[in-house]
């Protein structure tokens, strides 16, 4: 098995626990899964990808979900994956069927370290978050979420943000940044009009503070369209804003992937309180 480049694991010297100066960073990533890298959750489990192989299973299932489901056009790196730039420096995040171990759900996690040796996050190539600059350094960028279409239920999710609390709880990370899309055919609604409206919806009552607000590098065009819709998010819009957080701006436009992507941000200390204390354990202490 082919491992992952070296910067795959690293993270930013202040995740280092109290006492550990001398220990590697890829050591503080490994610390909260080094006991158990998969742990039951029922049915699945959840783990982060230790290894070139198990990257591949999550960039199979994100084309199984963007290019056979959503009809997103990907780049032909390597057939039946979804690949782009951004994987090699990025955590990935693997739910599985505890039966049959395949990858049923995944995220991807961009550190501040990493996405400065990247030269920008994704979110950067869709919008300008020059006002986000100051946040940097403890904001990590989420990405590629998909669910497999037979398991979209509570569970994976819950499981994926739970260890996504466990990982910015332990690293002592405060904002999490990405782009939240909205297909083109949502709800049955064709051609950008539910993303108009969902944009409508949502810009009245999670809209980020102005000294937060980011701009669209190719906006999807609003005003022409129809955003009188009263239309239900998608469910992963929906599970962001039950989390406290705001949306950043207008939507973009994103033809390969034939959607209209929002700009979201969610901080820990917008977090509802019955969701706080997921996120409020310091493990550098004791």
């Amino acid at each position: 098995m082919k491992e992952l480049p070296n910067p795959t694991f690293a993270l930013s010297p202040v995740a280092m626990p109290r006492g550990s100066l001398h220990q590697s960073c890829h050591a503080v990533i490994s610390a909260p899964l080094a006991s158990a890298a998969r742990f039951p959750v029922g049915k699945i489990s959840v783990g982060w990808a230790r290894h070139q192989d198990e990257v591949r299973q999550a960039q199979r299932l994100r084309y199984r979900v963007f290019a056979l489901e959503m009809g997103a056009t990907l780049p032909r790196t390597l057939p039946g994956h979804d690949i782009d730039l951004f994987d090699d420096f990025c955590e990935h995040l693997l739910v599985r069927d505890a039966a049959s171990q395949e990858v049923i759900g995944t995220y991807r996690v961009l550190t501040p370290t990493q996405a400065r040796r990247a030269g920008s996050t994704y979110s950067d190539t869709e919008f300008d978050l020059s006002r986000l600059n100051g946040l940097r350094d403890r904001m990590v960028e989420l990405g590629r979420s998909c669910v497999h279409a037979e398991h979209r239920h509570g569970g994976v999710i819950l499981a994926l943000w739970g260890a996504l609390a466990e990982f910015m709880a332990r690293n002592q990370l405060d904002t999490m940044i990405g782009c939240a899309s909205i297909p083109m055919q949502h709800n049955g609604v064709l051609g950008g009009h539910a993303a108009a409206s969902i944009w409508r919806q949502v810009r009245q009552t999670h809209l980020a503070a102005i000294e937060f607000r980011v701009t669209p590098r190719l906006a999807l065009p609003v005003e022409q369209l129809d955003d009188s819709l009263e239309l239900e998010p998608p469910a992963l819009i929906k599970g962001y804003l039950r989390l406290g957080a705001k949306v950043l701006g207008a939507p973009a436009w994103d033809p390969d992937f034939n959607s209209a992507d929002l700009p979201m941000m969610m901080r820990i200390a917008d977090l509802p309180a019955r969701y706080l204390k997921h996120f409020s354990a310091n493990p550098a202490q004791g």
